[in-house]
């Protein structure tokens, strides 16, 4: 192939696949959960301690997932590097959550705080607003992705750079603007018996949820020009980024405003920026908090669908989601996974979705990590273009955290984990039966 064709058939260079990681990742959940951490943790070094242990823990992730995207270069995310590494079976099983769930329950989640946030804004009365908008948001992104994927790429990075630039101004904002709280980030007398209470533990678990999403571009592999060294530069870069924009923010609203206002919270955004631009300035960031949404959307509706299309070529049962339009996009994996977002929007069922589901997205994501261990003692012999840095104390480090939350998790919230277990039975019954016709493509 000509390196014009190759850059045809693989239009996504490292700027969109950063884009993708940075997308996935700045969500809801880091406008949100610094309100709920008030509720036990009121030390400002603590909570920048949490937030810097989640990303140090995304990023050891984001290394250990380069090297084995890199020595696996396929779409698929967890479902395809599983198949690889240990068995099809696991790998199915990953597939299945993302498929059913994994992705559309946060794509609801992220739609109806568009419709929220954006509705606001706006000064929408009524409550039928948030949810045509939250529907609308969700249709119209889906149908940006039904088009070539260079179009794609280029509306997410668009997007996720006005994100980005959005919550760069809200961070200048609230340390040149805000009123100076009363709030430490040295460390004080009782914070390190906080390290190790179980309001740590719970806070971060709020944390993780808002580090979501930095493995994103392994899903997106076969699109990606010269993947083996782009995918986990992308990983690593967008991780990294996203890891200051958090520490930032979330720095700047403890330094400017009230603990009291932001405490139990749910638009904390919203309520520092209402102190530090007053209520019509809260109001235009709530706008582009909305907007900034509109990123996270895109990288989800754009990768999901990809685990969609690779089980489909790898089971003939499913072979319908791997079926591609004129543009090469997969687009029953689209409108299928578009279908169970508005699915969990009108019936608002997602919250309860995604706190049992988030006890396999952590699991299979330690899994995962874990397998750079069983890759180099059991594929000795396999190519590996990239090398995790730090082995073995990176995957060491995320697969110890990763385990402490399951572990909290599980007797935290028993019936959540029985749900989940449920989930993974059926998807295990789903694989015996669609087992018999698999296709050899599946295993390289």
């Amino acid at each position: 192939m000509t390196e014009e064709g190759a850059a045809s058939s693989r239009p996504v260079t490292l700027g969109p696949a950063i884009a993708v990681v940075v997308g996935n990742m700045v969500g809801t959940g880091v406008f949100t959960s610094l309100g709920y951490q008030l509720v036990d943790i009121q030390s400002g070094f603590v909570l920048m301690l949490l937030w810097g242990l989640g990303g140090g823990c995304a990023l050891c992730g984001a290394v250990c997932y380069g090297e084995l995207a890199a020595a696996f270069p396929r779409s698929g995310g967890e479902y395809h590097l599983l198949s690889q590494v240990y068995h099809p079976a696991l790998g199915f099983l990953a597939g299945w959550i993302s498929v059913t769930v994994g992705f559309a329950a946060p794509i609801a989640l992220g739609a109806m705080a568009f419709g929220t946030y954006f509705s606001g804004a706006l000064s929408f009365e009524g409550e039928a607003w948030p949810l045509i908008l939250s529907v609308a948001v969700v249709l119209g992104v889906a149908g940006i992705h039904l088009r070539p994927i260079g179009l794609g790429s280029r509306f997410q990075s668009i997007f996720t750079a006005l994100k980005v630039l959005c919550i760069g101004a809200l961070i200048v904002a609230c340390f040149l603007l805000g009123g100076g709280q009363k709030v430490s980030f040295l460390p004080r007398e009782g914070d390190l018996a906080l390290l190790f209470s179980a309001e740590f533990a719970i806070a971060l678990v709020f944390v993780m949820y808002a580090y979501t999403g930095w493995n994103a571009a392994t899903y997106i592999v076969d699109e990606v020009r010269d993947p083996e060294r782009t995918v986990p530069r992308a990983l690593l870069v967008g991780t990294a980024l996203v890891t200051v924009l958090y520490i930032g923010l979330n720095g700047g609203f403890l330094y400017s405003a009230p603990i009291d206002s932001m405490k139990g919270e749910i638009e904390v955004a919203k309520v520092a920026a209402d102190h530090v631009l007053g209520e019509t300035g809260g109001r235009v960031m709530a706008g582009l908090i909305s907007f900034g949404l509109v990123s996270m959307l895109s990288a989800s509706i754009w990768v999901g669908p990809r685990v969609a299309q690779r089980m489909g070529e790898d089971f003939r049962g499913l072979r319908l989601l791997a079926r591609k339009s004129r543009s090469g996009i997969p687009a029953n994996a689209v409108f299928l996974q578009a279908g169970v977002a508005i699915a969990l929007i009108l019936t608002s069922s997602f919250e309860k979705v995604l706190v049992y589901i988030e006890l396999l997205l952590v699991l299979f994501a330690l899994v995962t990590v874990a397998g750079v261990f069983w890759l180099r003692i059991h594929h000795s012999d396999r190519a590996r273009p990239v090398k995790a840095w730090g082995y073995p104390f990176t995957p060491a480090f995320f697969v110890a955290v990763n385990i402490w939350m399951v572990v909290y998790i599980i007797r935290d919230k028993p019936e959540e984990t029985l749900w989940g277990l449920g989930t993974l039975a059926l998807g295990g019954g789903v694989y015996f039966l669609a087992q018999r016709d698999r296709n050899v493509a599946g295993r390289t």
